[in-house]
Formats: C-alpha cells, sequence, structure tokens
C-alpha cells in the first residue's frame, strides 16, 4: 500500500523547544508562529530528561502547559518520541544500553544517540517512556501526529556492543538456520575462518590490515537496518494502540536503514530534513558543481518511498555546531527557494527547523528562523510571504504527484556492499551524479527507484527509459524483471561491474555482467582500473549512432565487450591510448521492443549528455518554455481532483532559479504563476536571482 501525506493543502509549520525558554515567551512565540502562517509546530523529541527525571518518575507537565498553548493559539502538534537522547541517570546506571565502536571502546554519555538499539534494558525504557506519554497525549486535541525518535542512524550508524553481537547471532540463525548454510555463504574456508559454534561469530572486529570478511560485511548492514526497524515497530506499534487517531512517521534519510521497508511496516508517510547549505559546503566536485540544487536529489530518494512527504526539517538560517559546520546565512530570496525545491520535488508539508537560534548547548550556532535577539527579520518576512502564497495556490499543489519519465534504479545491498568495496562503491556515485546533474540541466525531470524483492513491472513500467549504473550484486528475479521491462519497449542503460555477484557478494563463475549478459548482449572481455597517474582508457563513438568525433574517458574503470547478440550494435570503441585500441566500450543491444545500452567504464557528464540525444529524451516543457541551464524544472500534476476545489488534469511547472544572477527565460505559451498570480505572455522574461515560479500554462 501507498504510504503517502494526505492534506488538503500546502502547510508550513515550525520546530519549537519550550524547555529551552521561560514559559513567560511561550505565548508570544506561539502568537507569532500563527501570525507568520505557521499551522503545524513539533515538540519535546529531545525531552526524555524532563519528561522522566528519575527511573520511573514521570512529569510530562512542561510539555501539557506548552501543548496546551499552542493548541489555544490554533497550532497542530506534532509530538517527538524522546528516545534519540536517553537522560543521565539512564546511561549511568545501565550502561550496557550505550553503543560501541568496533574496537569495543563504548561511547559515553554527553551528546545524542549514544544508545544500542539491542539493549534489552534500553528497549524496555524506551518503551516505557513512549507508553506513558502515548497514554498521556492520546486525547489531546491539539495533537495530530507522531515523529519516532529522531534520525535514526544519524551521527553513528554501526553497532557493536556487547547486545548487538548477541543480537546479531540471533539475526544469523533466524537467516541461515544453520553454521553449515552461513559458512557457505560466506565463505569462510577462507583464510580457515570455518566457524564451528555460534558464539565464535561476531560483527565486524579489529582485525588486521582492517580486512574483515566482506560476506559478513554486507550482512551486518543489512541486520544494522533490521535493528533500527525492529525497534521503530516497537514504538509504532505503542503509539498506534494507544491513540490511533493520529498519524505516524518519522525523519530520515541516514545510512545502514532501509527506509523503504522502515515506511511500508509501520508509518503513514516519510519525512525528511533538507539542509541544503550543505551542498554548498561540501560541493560535489567537478565543473558546474549542482550545490543547494543537489538536494533535489536526495528530495527524489523520499519521493521514491513517499510520492507526498513531509520535510520535518527545512533549513532556515546560518548552519554551525559549536565547533563545526560553519556555513554562511542564506541569501535574500534562498530561504523561499529552498522551501519551493522541497514543496516542487513532492513535500505537502515544510516544517522549518528552527523558530529561535538556541542560546547555549551544542546548536547555538544553529541558527533559525529568529536569531537571539528574538526581533523580525529579513528570513522571518520571506517565510511570511511564503504562507501567504500558498494560501493562494496549496490547494491546487496539495496531493498532485512529481511526474517523470526517467528513472535512476538504486538498491540497498549494492549501496551497502559498495561501502567497502572499492572495485565498485564510489562508481555508483559518479555515475548517478553524472546523470542526474546532466537530467536537470536539461530540464528532464526524473526519479530515484529503490529496486527490492516486492519490485513490480508495473512500477518499472511508468518510466520511459531507467538508468542502474553499476547493479554489482544483482539478482536472478531482478534480471527477469529488467528483462520484461526491456521486452515491453523500455530502455535500460547499465555501467561497468554489473552483475558480477550474487546476493551473498560472492563472485560468480560465469561471464559478466552474470544474469544482465542476454539481456545486454555482451560479455566483459577484460578489465582494468585506472592508472595510478589517473588515466582512463579513452574511447571514441560511432559516427554512425552519434554526431561526435569527441574521445570520452571510461572515467575510472575500463571494461572491453564481446558483443554475443545478432541484435547488437557496437556505439563506441576504444582508441589507441591503450592496449584495449579498437575493442567495444559501449553496445546497444535490442529485445523485444525495447532496448538495453551496456557501457564498460564510469559514466560522465559528457557521456551521459550523448546518451540523453540517443535516446531522444526531451524536456516535458520544450514546447512551452526555453529555460537555462540554472533553472531548475519540476513538473507536479493532479490526474483528478484529490480534492474539493481542485481542477482536474492540473499541471504546475516549477521554475527554481538556484543562480545569484537574474535568470532569462522564453515563453512559447501564455502562463499564470500560482504564487504571485502574475501572467507571463509570450516572449522572453526575466526570472530573479534565487526566485521560485509556479506556472501553470493557458489551455
Amino acid at each position: 500500500m501507498e504510504k503517502a501525506l494526505h492534506t488538503r493543502n500546502v502547510l508550513l509549520g515550525v520546530c519549537y523547544y519550550p524547555e529551552h525558554w521561560p514559559q513567560t515567551m511561550w505565548e508570544d512565540d506561539f502568537r507569532r508562529m500563527k501570525e507568520l502562517g505557521l499551522q503545524y509546530v513539533r515538540m519535546a523529541e529531545f525531552g526524555w530528561a524532563l519528561m522522566e527525571p528519575e527511573e520511573g518518575v514521570f512529569d510530562f507537565s512542561v510539555f501539557d502547559r506548552a501543548f496546551d498553548l499552542a493548541h489555544r493559539h490554533g497550532l497542530n502538534i506534532i509530538v517527538g518520541t524522546p528516545t534519540a537522547t536517553p537522560p543521565a541517570w539512564l546511561t549511568h546506571r545501565y550502561p550496557d544500553t550505550l553503543n560501541a565502536q568496533a574496537n569495543g571502546i563504548s561511547y559515553e554519555h554527553g551528546s545524542r544517540r549514544h544508545y544500542t538499539y539491542n539493549s534489552s534494558k534500553f528497549r524496555e525504557l524506551s518503551a516505557r517512556i513512549v507508553q506513558r506519554m502515548a497514554e498521556h497525549f492520546a486525547d489531546h486535541p491539539g495533537i495530530v501526529g507522531w515523529q519516532l525518535d529522531n534520525e535514526f542512524n544519524c551521527e553513528v550508524s554501526e553497532f557493536y556492543s556487547a547486545a548487538d553481537h548477541a543480537a546479531f547471532r540471533e539475526w544469523l540463525q533466524a537467516k541461515y538456520g544453520t553454521l553449515a548454510a552461513l559458512n557457505e555463504a560466506w565463505g569462510t574456508v577462507f583464510w580457515s575462518q570455518t566457524y564451528t559454534a555460534w558464539e565464535q561469530v561476531h560483527l565486524t572486529r579489529n582485525v588486521p590490515s582492517d580486512s574483515p570478511n566482506p560476506h559478513l560485511k554486507l550482512d551486518e548492514k543489512r541486520f544494522f537496518s533490521d535493528s533500527v526497524i525492529s525497534y521503530a515497530q516497537m514504538q509504532a506499534d505503542i503509539v498506534r494502540a494507544a491513540a490511533p487517531r493520529h498519524w505516524v512517521t518519522t525523519n530520515g534519510l541516514f545510512g545502514h536503514l532501509d527506509s523503504h521497508k522502515l515506511t511500508d511496516d509501520m508509518l503513514d508517510f516519510f519525512s525528511y530534513d533538507s539542509y541544503p547549505m550543505f551542498g554548498r559546503t561540501f560541493p560535489d566536485g567537478g565543473d558546474n558543481p549542482l550545490l543547494d540544487r543537489r538536494f533535489s536529489m536526495s528530495l527524489s530518494n523520499v519521493r521514491s518511498i513517499s510520492p507526498n512527504f513531509c520535510i520535518m526539517e527545512q533549513q532556515s538560517g546560518p548552519g554551525g555546531w559549536v565547533n563545526r559546520i560553519e556555513q554562511p546565512s542564506p541569501k535574500p530570496g534562498q530561504l523561499r527557494l529552498w522551501t519551493y525545491q522541497s514543496i516542487a520535488n513532492g513535500a505537502d508539508l515544510v516544517v522549518y527547523f528552527r523558530w529561535r537560534t538556541a542560546t547555549f548547548g551544542t546548536e547555538m550556532y544553529w541558527h533559525g528562523l529568529h536569531n537571539w535577539d528574538n526581533r523580525p527579520n529579513r528570513r522571518t518576512r520571506e517565510v511570511e510571504r511564503i504562507a501567504e502564497e500558498l494560501r493562494r495556490a496549496g490547494q491546487a499543489i496539495a496531493g498532485s504527484r512529481y511526474e517523470a519519465d526517467v528513472a535512476i534504479l538504486r538498491d540497498y545491498d549494492n549501496e551497502w556492499d559498495g561501502e567497502f568495496d572499492k572495485w565498485h562503491g564510489g562508481y555508483d556515485w559518479t555515475s548517478t551524479l553524472a546523470w542526474f546533474k546532466r537530467l536537470q540541466r536539461r530540464h528532464i525531470p526524473s526519479d530515484m527507484l529503490f529496486l527490492n524483492e516486492q519490485t513490480t513491472l508495473e512500477q518499472l513500467n511508468r518510466y520511459e527509459t531507467l538508468v542502474y549504473p553499476h547493479p554489482t550484486i544483482m539478482r536472478e528475479e531482478t534480471a527477469k524483471l529488467l528483462e520484461a521491462y526491456v521486452q515491453g519497449g523500455g530502455s535500460l542503460i547499465i555501467g561497468c561491474r554489473s552483475g558480477y555477484k550474487d546476493e551473498t557478494g560472492r563472485c560468480r563463475m560465469t561471464p559478466m555482467p552474470g544474469p544482465l549478459a542476454p539481456l545486454c548482449g555482451v560479455t566483459v572481455e577484460d578489465f582494468t582500473r585506472a592508472e595510478p597517474d589517473g588515466s582512463s582508457p579513452s574511447f571514441t563513438l560511432s559516427t554512425e549512432a552519434f554526431d561526435t568525433f569527441a574521445a570520452f574517458s571510461s572515467n575510472g574503470f575500463a571494461e572491453t565487450l564481446a558483443v554475443t547478440s545478432a541484435n547488437a550494435e557496437v556505439l563506441g570503441r576504444y582508441d589507441d591510448s591503450s592496449y584495449m585500441s579498437g575493442e567495444p566500450a559501449l553496445v546497444e543491444n535490442r529485445t523485444g521492443e525495447g532496448r538495453t545500452i551496456y557501457f564498460g567504464g564510469v559514466f560522465s557528464d559528457a557521456l551521459v549528455d550523448q546518451l540523453i540525444d540517443r535516446l531522444n529524451i526531451a524536456s516535458p516543457a520544450a514546447s512551452l518554455l526555453e529555460l537555462p541551464e540554472e533553472i531548475e524544472l519540476t513538473v507536479r500534476s493532479q490526474d483528478k481532483p484529490m480534492f474539493e476545489g481542485q481542477s482536474n488534469g492540473l499541471r504546475i511547472h516549477f521554475l527554481l532559479n538556484y543562480s545569484n544572477r537574474p535568470a532569462a527565460i522564453t515563453v512559447h505559451c501564455g502562463a499564470t504563476d500560482l504564487l504571485t498570480g502574475n501572467r507571463f505572455a509570450v516572449g522572453t522574461a526575466e526570472i530573479e536571482p534565487y526566485a521560485a515560479l509556479a506556472l501553470v500554462f493557458d489551455e
């Protein structure tokens, strides 16, 4: 069943921490929130020490008063369960609740997320505080929903306490049944690692040369994910039983967690914390980096979980903890731009972090809407403008879905295996970014689609083109699903290092790309990594298939391909820059009504551009608009009215200018900006720096 946020309007909210401020400030804060146009407030996710100041002694009075005041001012309340920050009495009395590093050194109290999900005592105490909270607040008229914990696996996504080692053995016994099956799956005969008793089995520990068993490492990530999901399920079950009228969500995305399974199993919809300034602090590299625009790729990942979702924390000011992550203030217009970036990509509820910057603690430089002086400023004025625009346009946007004919395929097994296996891990990021970047720059909306054992052919058939850059682990069933997609008329693009591992991470004794070989119409004859100086074999494209004479780098890895299909066409061959001269590097194979393109290298921006042209992938707004590269285009559409007052078949074209300069566009058809009511006549127009438009074109 699809898990999506359902709301009649696009709404705004803010995170608030009443425990950080004198009670004399609360009423004024809530009043000003409402006046600013905010409808939601998130509270309590770090309040365990206040709610249970001593073990078994509960006091919800601080939040009783805060919730009552917020409700009195017409605000909807989102309650966070406080388990991300266990109190000092807990970790002092029960040190076995603490997580540990792989070397056995325990984390200590003093930050957050220092616990382990598998401690029976921590699960017991977590269940108790969530139970008491849910029962206490179940009938509060202002509460609409719950956030489980806060940012599962943020800061720490690996768990090596004694409780985790024990739980891992139980998990493995449930998965494999016998030690013989485990030994076979992990190839433990290598280096005499064979286990003869379950107590010999552990998670990763200190080993020479940092070379643990790679198959153990893959199962370890799966175990970490299942541990989170089990812990979250415990909380969700408690909340749903005690407060069945409220929705349940949590906020991510973080490592070693299958957020799709998490959502499918227990949530009403998924939520995300969007901090686009990280894209400017840590740019993606290469020429013309996406910077804050790169967060649209993260939002695509979120949209693959919930097509309509919540932003539980939207960056609203400069970022910086006490000792790291220094970020500049958002430029005038950027806060509005980032808000509409989230909305354009599928968010129907945006909650800003936070109402006012903390005056103490680790986040006292992580700024909110207000600075310490608590006065209105240009950021609050931007939010006020956004709220007014959404009063005008929000009902038309809410419930509409992001449109895309192209999807980039991903899966957790390859993501987790690639963290450890450097022979393929880094390539996936490089290729995915190249495809996303060039589709973005050419105004072609794209989705991220995560494959798992439940993925159906119907889900694949929504797209005309699928890009699966480097699926090293390839299940036989997934290969058959992809073959059915191509047979039906789809276009599939595959890159090097594909198909040669099974689901255990073991290498197949068949020609690469393994079960994908018949579909791709090739086998891999030879391969090499880039030279120590960074150079890679280059190749040229067939002038019969491409209008170019340029040489293209294989970009870090190179495979020579042997054509095995009569329906295959060589699109590119290696040039005389390496010993691979004359061998096929890029091959297109026709199967049924569709085609598969296999590239024996890592995708670059330049090659992606050529393949986009080859596949005739065009912007859905090509007949309506001419846009410069610095503008992001997304389309949200409504197939049928979701709520009373919505227009049937409405298509909204969001234009987002990430540049600090005005951008010129050409309009081929008259349009209206839903956000401002401004009309755009046929001809040229100028979009201001950091501007956002939501255009509806004349029929």
